[in-house]
């Protein structure tokens, strides 16, 4: 089996249930989704769009639900699922990620990302912020597989944290691949943390972000110990000292985490329109901490859902993210109402593609918009009752608390089917998951023999 591109062909998708996640929430029952080339023509009634367009190909799904393809705001490629657990943050990075990120070579890093997007693709995510590293491998996966991804390199430039992309590797990646695939690969600049970098190399990263007219991503407010470090070092808060460095000024910023903000903060994001990656599978599992979703929603923040990296997660399923992300915020708030189910899917599509500057072109199904679109069984027992309309109606409750990316049938990116039936149709993912045991082990290694390295010099000293 083949991917199946997009070309100019006009191709009526057909499916019992249709959720634009346009404003108000409608559900089509009985409907479709006219495509035609790498663009949305129509969404409507199955019957209207059949009368419209006798003659496009038609695709049928039955008992489903045709919906935008997920939007994930925040991961990392990677290769350490399940070998990096039990830690805080802090201690997580020190004694397990800084130091795969000092041995990691760039044919691993290739490997990761052809592994995350075949993953990606196949759970129903069509666009991913991807920070990782050496990303011309990332990009040669991206466009093979066909995923949408917002390519973010880890730089780190202070002292100390020297190994990492740099900003000449970051400048390099935007001369050549910015735009590239079509458009369905964007390069932005990034900063793993404010930390990792110096007043000067902040200055040249926003300078970068203007010169190329794109965005910037770094992680900000992810533990509680960040506040009492920038208010030590800064006087400020992280939020404020993001601003003092000039990292809030590009036209579009944004924020991993923004787990512990203070309502200064959450103003001062909503006044430069500053887009939040939220977490919170994440933010569980390394005890982060649960951010305020929804003051910062009501503060007007774009919020979207990230799952972050495969060995934060540890998995890269958006569905289940959504489940957890309402969870989360139930619990947080001791509210069973709180985040309701329409606006926690509208943070998986159309929100998150807000907060990528990208909602025209992207996250819900209108016309003239990217034909990013899947197909959600619901002929399972987790979508079991299919109520798509009335006053029962509970696709929303269903696709945020029941369903998995296994769920999804289809996987439609820019017009162009990558995935059918949970195979992927655009790359041969067995021989990803070969490569990638191989590497990992490799890369462990590595790894293992520098801690080693390091314990030895401790020792002499």
């Amino acid at each position: 089996m083949t991917a199946t591109p997009a070309g100019n062909r006009r191709t009526l998708l057909c499916a019992d249930a249709v959720l634009p996640m346009t404003p108000g929430d409608p559900v089509i029952t009985d409907g479709a989704v006219l495509v035609s080339g790498d663009t949305i023509e129509a969404v409507g009634p199955r019957s209207q769009l059949e009368q419209q367009a006798p003659d496009a190909e038609g695709r049928e799904y039955g008992r489903a639900v045709l919906m935008p393809g997920l939007i994930n705001t925040h991961s990392h490629s990677g290769l350490l699922r399940g070998t990096a657990e039990e830690l805080p943050v802090w201690e997580w990075l020190q004694q397990y990620i800084d130091p795969m990120h000092r041995v990691l070579r760039p044919d691993e890093a290739e490997t990761a990302s052809w592994l995350c997007y075949a993953e990606s693709l196949l759970a129903g995510t069509t666009t991913s912020v991807d920070m990782w590293r050496y990303m011309a491998g990332s990009a040669r996966a991206a466009e093979q597989l066909g995923n949408r991804v917002v390519m973010v390199p880890y730089v780190g430039e202070a002292e100390g944290h020297d190994y990492f992309d740099t900003l000449d590797d970051n400048e390099r990646l935007l001369d050549q691949w910015h735009g590239g695939a079509g458009g369905r690969v964007q390069v932005w600049v990034g900063l793993e943390h404010q930390s990792y970098a110096t007043p000067a190399a902040c200055r040249r990263a926003v300078a970068l972000s203007h010169h190329f007219q794109t965005g910037l991503h770094t992680h900000s407010n992810e533990a509680e110990i960040e506040r009492a470090e920038s208010l030590r070092l800064h006087g400020i808060s992280p939020i404020r000292a993001l601003e003092k460095l000039g990292l809030l000024s590009p036209e579009r910023v944004l924020l991993a985490h923004c787990v512990w903000l203070d309502d200064d903060e959450i103003r001062a994001l909503a006044d430069y329109n500053v887009g939040v990656a939220h977490n919170p599978c994440s933010n569980m599992k390394l005890a982060s901490g649960s951010a305020p979703v929804e003051a910062m929603i009501e503060a007007g923040i774009a919020v979207g859902i990230g799952t972050d990296g495969e060995k934060e997660n540890n998995n890269l399923d958006m569905f289940e993210e959504m489940k957890f992300a309402s969870l989360l915020a139930k619990l947080r708030n001791m509210d069973a109402s709180a985040w309701r189910s329409w606006d926690v899917l509208r943070a998986a599509t159309i929100e998150g593609a807000r907060a990528l500057g990208m909602a025209h072109q992207i996250g819900s199904l209108e016309p003239g918009k990217q034909a990013d679109i899947i197909a959600v069984k619901a002929d399972t027992p987790r979508m079991t009752p299919f109520i798509p309309s009335g006053p029962l109606q509970n696709l929303h409750y269903n696709l945020v608390h029941s369903t998995l990316g296994g769920d999804v049938a289809m996987t439609m990116v820019a017009g162009r089917i990558v995935t059918e039936n949970q195979v992927l149709l655009s790359g041969d993912l067995p021989a990803y998951i070969d490569e990638a045991n191989a590497a990992a082990v490799r890369l462990l290694t590595r790894r293992d023999d520098w801690l080693a390295s390091q314990k030895e010099v401790t020792s002499l000293a």
